[in-house]
């Protein structure tokens, strides 16, 4: 979860590492340092762990030259402020660090060096044997100056006696039990820098007689659109003007560049006082994109060509199992909901984190489909590789184009959302529960679904961005109701069958943004033991769509003002027992939860806001969990 940049080229990298550490700050936001490498046979001030002005002896064939380093805990701008103002060199690393091992401060910062300090080192992921390694290198004297995993690892490439890097980054390696995206200097060999992944992204970025590494391709894309994404078990040498390929084992792959689809506007704030409220504006565009080009009027179905699920095997499937984590995991409820509605195939929806350790039962005539944002969600990666192992058919709903889990399933729907950078997600789980509607659609008319049916759901899908935009014009009133409700010490989240996963994803959001506590039940669930809860300063968000459980949905509503429960409902016209209404416009019955997530986006951000939160980079949290 943490990001990753890395140059080689003729240009002085410091200022480079640092823009692209902002584009990653969101991927790690508690501490970050960097690295200079001199070029050979110059020898300057090194830093050790820490600080800068220490020189680092030789080491290594040849003459070496020096590695500087400054850390800090804190933001990219506290490290920016730290730099000595001579910390100039035209090779690199650099890393902004989210915290799994020790606590963050200064001397678990990343880049970790070796203790001869010739060796730094970027890392993402965790290395599970930290500990027995720890206790060896201990036991033969070497001195730790931090409490992370990942020093380990720099210590280990540093006492590796084989003559090249590659070789000592190799042998480090495959001591090592856990997941990793590195990245490697040693001031001996100042013309490359080493890279490998295992279970965490690590992609190359092309450039005019200069290379760039990051974990990310945002922070690429102001300088190259031309990548090559490492596969797990993949390393790569680094020089200015080439790369090459390899496998742990020493065997060369053929890595080939791809176009980086979005471009570096893509990427900013584009006039918004945060990322967050410009993810949130950009909605209806979003569904506009992952809707054009699918639909198929003739035949009232979608075109879904990366699927490479033909219609004897979609017709084979006899339930449909989702796995993702978080907001995704709540896109994925919505989805099972609509599989089972439109498509009549039992479904439903896990959290990857539980499925990958509970042994599950796989079933040759059951699809699973993973989804994730990134693409590299850890957790969801591993299960769809148990999955695989296990002669699954895996099918992948995700936003990256290439990313691991695109590549690893058999198939699947890109959503289109356009790049996402504030941590919460917005605008991707809305997309992915479009792209669920699509492929709950598609299975449905290939098997019992009517033309007719076909057709109100298509109908009903090409009103959602203009209903999309309706909603986001009524922002300054849900500010207002924001504002009202933010100091409330608690919020209860309810919905039922539709409306549970809304009610849901809404309390994450709530918490994840603002850090009001929130939980989320269904409806029918609150007489079995929430109902003690209710109390005036615990306020009710109740999802009431104007469906055939309207009458139920209300019931409920009665029961909470019966115990003096303040009442927030979003629904489709105002409702008579709620303090107040937040009223969205009326698609299908299927595709409401759609709409009726929008305004609750902006519910928690304007609650967020009136408590003067970081929106865009909450505590304790970060984008791409790519660690357990």
């Amino acid at each position: 979860m943490c990001g990753i940049v890395g140059y080689i080229g003729q240009r002085d990298a410091a200022p480079l590492l640092l823009e692209g550490l902002q584009r990653l700050e969101y991927r790690g936001y508690d501490s970050a340092g960097i690295a200079i490498g001199a070029k050979a046979g110059k020898t300057t001030g090194a830093g050790k762990a820490g600080g800068a002005g220490k020189t680092a002896g030789a080491a290594g064939p040849g003459k070496a030259g020096a590695l500087k380093t400054a850390k800090a805990k804190g933001r990219v701008r506290d490290l920016e402020a730290r730099l000595p103002k001579r910390f100039s060199g035209t090779t690199g690393i650099a890393h902004t660090r989210w915290a799994t091992h020790g606590a963050p401060n200064d001397e678990n910062a990343h880049p970790h060096l070796d203790a001869t300090g010739q060796v730094a080192l970027v890392h993402n992921g965790i290395i599970d044997n930290a500990s027995e390694l720890r206790a060896r290198l201990l036991a033969d004297g070497v001195e730790f100056s931090s409490e992370t995993d990942s020093e380990v690892l720099a210590h280990l490439i540093g006492r590796d006696t084989s003559e090249t890097l590659e070789e000592k980054v190799r042998g480090a390696l495959r001591m090592i039990d856990g997941t990793y995206g590195i990245a490697v200097l040693h001031a001996a060999y100042p013309d490359r820098i080493v890279v490998a992944r295992n279970g965490s992204p690590v992609v190359l970025g092309i450039g005019e007689k200069e290379m760039f590494v990051s974990s990310d391709v945002a922070a690429l894309v102001s300088h190259t659109r031309q990548v090559v994404t490492l596969d797990d078990g993949e390393m790569a040498t680094v020089k200015a003007d080439d790369y090459r390929t390899y496998t742990t084992e020493g065997s060369r792959t053929s890595a080939s560049p791809t176009t980086v689809e979005w471009a570096a506007e893509s990427y900013d704030m584009g006039g918004h006082d945060t990322y967050m409220h410009k993810e949130i504006s950009e909605q209806a565009d979003a569904v506009d994109r992952v809707l054009r080009g699918r639909i198929d009027d003739r035949f009232s179905t979608v075109h879904l060509g990366g699927l490479n699920l033909d219609a004897r095997e979609a017709r084979a499937v006899r339930r449909v199992k989702i796995l993702g984590c978080g907001s995704a995991y709540h896109a994925g409820q919505i989805g099972a909901q609509l599989i089972e509605e439109l498509a009549r195939v039992p479904a439903d929806a896990e959290p990857a984190s539980e499925f990958r350790y509970r042994n599950a039962v796989v079933d040759p005539d059951t699809l699973y489909i993973a989804v994730s944002q990134s693409g590299e969600t850890y957790d969801t990666l591993a299960a769809v590789q148990e999955l695989k192992r296990k002669g699954a058919r895996v099918l992948g709903v995700v936003n990256v184009v290439g990313s691991a889990i695109a590549r690893e399933t058999d198939g699947g729907v890109y959503v289109h959302a356009g790049p996402e950078v504030c941590v919460v997600s917005t605008k991707c789980f809305t997309n992915t529960a479009v792209a669920f509607a699509l492929l709950a659609l598609h299975l449905g008319r290939i098997r019992d679904l009517s033309v007719a049916d076909g057709k109100r759901i298509i109908a009903g899908l090409r009103r959602l961005p203009e209903q999309i935009a309706g909603i986001l014009r009524d922002e300054e009133r849900i500010a207002e109701l924001a504002a009202e409700y933010a100091n409330a010490k608690s919020m209860m989240f309810v919905g039922r069958v539709r409306g549970f996963p809304v009610a849901r994803e809404a309390s994450l959001k709530l918490k994840e943004v603002s850090y009001v506590h929130a939980e989320a039940y269904p409806a029918s669930e609150l007489k079995h033991g929430p109902l003690a809860l209710i109390e005036p300063a615990v306020p009710t968000v109740a999802i009431v769509p104007d469906d055939e459980l309207l009458e139920k949905n209300r019931a409920t509503l009665e029961e909470i003002k019966a115990r003096s429960g303040r009442i927030l409902a979003v629904a489709h016209r105002e409702q008579e027992k709620a303090d107040h209404t937040i009223v969205v416009p009326k698609n299908e019955d299927e595709l409401d939860p759609v709409l009726m997530g929008i305004p609750l986006q902006l519910l928690a951000y304007h609650s967020a806001l009136a408590l003067g939160r970081d929106i865009d980079k909450p505590r304790n949290l970060a984008k791409s969990v790519t660690v357990e």
